[in-house]
């Protein structure tokens, strides 16, 4: 199965920032969608941040919003979530998604749905 390759997770304490990175399979064929979402301590998944390569538009989860960058170096086709002012809530496993699908819906929340993705990155924000 296809997979990305997350980078960039740590431990910060609340209101520091993370990079957050997502490197390309090897395969290049254009994606339709790509996006990040996060599982949480409570195991629950939540939609971040989805981009649309084509017309670079990009969509937010209301929680994240105006605290998190989603953006893509077209250069070397790798994918970035800028984190900044960090909450603990936001502490969780980060995934980078994406799909081919033409036909796929385009935001935050059906990035949790995307088949092809990463292992993950954990981040970790204290108090």
């Amino acid at each position: 199965q296809e997979q990305l390759v997350e980078s960039g997770g740590g431990s910060v304490q609340a209101g520091g920032s993370l990079r957050l990175s997502c490197a390309p399979p090897g395969n290049t064929a254009p994606f339709t969608c790509i996006g990040w979402f996060r599982r949480t301590p409570r195991k629950d998944f939540e939609g971040v941040a989805a981009l649309q390569p084509g017309g670079g538009t990009t969509q937010y989860a209301d929680s994240v919003k105006g605290r998190f960058t989603i953006s893509q170096d077209h250069a070397n086709n790798t994918l970035y979530l800028t984190m900044n002012n960090l909450k603990t809530e936001d502490t969780g496993t980060y995934y980078c998604t994406a799909t081919r699908n033409y036909g796929a819906t385009c935001n935050s929340r059906t990035t949790v749905g995307f088949t092809v993705r990463g292992q993950g990155t954990q981040v970790t924000v204290s108090t």
